[in-house]
């Protein structure tokens, strides 16, 4: 049986709505699993009528690109009693926006849809009709920490409210957390032992985001993997599209290509700055976070250990990252710097700040003056590892786990 998701729990919640389910998200993050985990809910709920299709079966592609009535010749579908129909990697559907709305609009009550899709590429190129009104899309990224803790048999640590942890517990989560910072969420790389984790990554790396680079009609594929390593090692850096353009002896066109290819697959997110006065905080170009550590780590070249690499800000800000990640949407989050290069991190939906720092000791408060000038009524608080204190001068210290 496999570990029940988080996002499995949301989505049962919609089971009786007549709104089509869609699940995004990257290849392997473990969309196929939360159908799958549904699907037996269903089953072992009573429910008799549920169908499931995976769309990388040519056979039933073709059929259904010709017309979504043929999913009755698929299926003996019952029209007098309520069916629930899974239909895994949908955008393979040269149609699929029509082919979701038809089946809802002509069967609704009737046919409920639980699909998936791989890419909010496809979603932009292919879904022209919004489908407003007709859908709940669930994000499932890889997986968080608390869900890494339930993938370890930590299910009770899971459950625990991190803020009331005895110092045991506390050196455990230490401990896992590293371990999560190295290798990441990757259900797989997760599952798998020690010595096998590099490996999948590397599968996870060239296998699959292979298959985006196909699918996305991405001609130089070496490219395409040079701008992910370099992307590595700018983890929470301004980024200069014509820059890497230069460096990488192609089009900025062909860099912006790339760059969309990677945001809606899934694999990195750009942050945009906080400004309320543009003349006084000059800066357009975004930063840059992966959404996956161990993605991020396996590009960079480098799975050591925290206490033995030479990037531990640059980590430790993208794993900051990843957990405000889980709780706010990416537009709800932005980074605040002036031409004079006076930053902040993170701001949250303009009322919570937060400063990353490997050790609370080296946060200096008059490198925020400026930023206290400008926003005295946001309240500024510092993310480390390992902290020694919950507050260092006037400012509140979270072990970035903690958030």
């Amino acid at each position: 049986m496999s570990i029940i998701r988080d996002i499995t729990l949301k989505a049962k919640k919609y089971l009786k709505s007549d709104e089509i389910l869609l699940f995004i998200g990257a290849r392997q993050a473990g969309k196929t699993t939360i159908l799958k985990q549904i699907k037996e809910y269903l089953e072992k709920s009573g429910k008799t009528a549920v169908y499931y299709l995976n769309l990388e079966d040519y056979e039933y592609l073709d059929l259904l690109n010709k017309t979504p009535k043929n999913i009755f010749k698929i299926f003996s579908i019952d029209k007098d009693k309520k069916n629930y129909i899974f239909i895994d990697e949908v955008q393979y559907l040269k149609n699929p926006s029509n082919f979701l709305k038809y089946l809802f609009d002509e069967y609704q009550g009737t046919i409920k849809l639980i699909v998936s899709g791989s890419s909010a590429f496809y979603l932009d190129k292919k879904f022209k009709d919004s489908l407003a009104g007709r859908k709940k899309i669930f994000y499932v990224p890889t997986l968080s920490f608390r869900e890494f803790l339930k993938f370890n048999n930590e299910q009770d640590l899971q459950k625990r409210d991190f803020k009331k942890l005895s110092l045991i517990e506390k050196e455990k989560i230490s401990v896992y957390y590293r371990e999560f910072m190295i290798y990441g969420g990757y259900p797989r790389v997760v599952l798998a032992k020690k010595d096998k984790k590099e490996e999948v990554l590397r599968e996870i790396a060239f296998s699959y985001i292979k298959k985006d680079i196909y699918e996305a009609g991405i001609k130089r594929e070496e490219i395409f993997y040079k701008l992910f390593r370099i992307l590595s090692s700018q983890t929470g850096e301004l980024f200069n599209a014509l820059e890497l353009s230069n460096t990488l002896g192609v089009s900025k066109t062909a860099i912006d290509n790339y760059l969309y290819v990677m945001r809606k697959s899934f694999h990195v997110a750009f942050l945009k700055p906080f400004f309320r006065n543009m003349r006084k905080e000059l800066t357009k170009m975004p930063k840059i976070y992966f959404y996956d550590l161990g993605l991020r780590n396996f590009f960079a070249n480098n799975l050591k250990q925290f206490e033995e690499r030479d990037d531990k800000g640059a980590l430790l800000e993208n794993a900051a990252f990843r957990q405000l990640m889980g709780f706010f949407e990416k537009d709800q989050l932005k980074f605040w710097r002036t031409a004079q290069k006076n930053e902040v991190d993170f701001i949250e939906n303009e009322k919570r700040a937060f400063e990353v720092k490997v050790n609370s000791a080296n946060f200096k408060e008059s490198k925020y003056k400026k930023f206290f000038e400008l926003y005295p009524d946001i309240d500024l608080s510092i993310i480390s590892i390992d902290k020694k204190s919950d507050k260092f001068l006037d400012y509140s210290v979270f072990d970035v786990w903690e958030i």
